[in-house]
């Protein structure tokens, strides 16, 4: 049973980023599902329509955005998965686009019933991309 909950995670890294298909959101993610760790400031999303704006933001900064799944495994009805992700920073939804392309890792936990997923966690280096595009959260220190 393990195989099947890991292919609906491999499906929405595959579908919703690779293929740039946000429309499979609602095939394969419950419309109450919690998602930490996307939300701007802590907060906490749900569903595929509060998942949607973090989505369309990084995809219009990064239209060519793609993940690699290192490594996933799945115990009972939760999915842990490695990923890296590559991209060109040629959109101007993070700042003005620098051109740049960065690699980023990270993690993801998916809880998977029915086919979908109920509830996730994310995990990622956000200001090393930050960093990496020449944009920061904190203003530069001068000593």
């Amino acid at each position: 049973m393990a195989e099947a909950e890991i292919a609906v995670v491999r499906r929405w890294f595959e579908e919703v980023w690779n293929n740039g298909r946000p429309e499979v959101m609602d095939d394969l993610l419950t419309a109450d599902a919690p998602i930490y760790g996307v939300g701007s400031g802590g907060e906490l999303v749900r569903g595929p329509a509060g998942f949607r704006p973090g989505y369309e933001q990084l995809k219009g900064a990064f239209p060519d955005i793609h993940f690699i799944i290192n490594e996933a495994i799945s115990e009972r009805d939760l999915v842990a998965l490695r990923w890296t992700a590559r991209m060109t920073h040629t959109g101007g939804e993070l700042g003005p686009p620098s051109n740049k392309t960065v690699t980023v890792t990270g993690m993801a936990f998916a809880r998977v019933r029915d086919g979908k997923m109920v509830e996730g966690w994310n995990n990622w280096d956000m200001m090393g991309l930050m960093h990496a595009i020449g944009q920061s959260p904190h203003p530069a220190i001068i000593a």
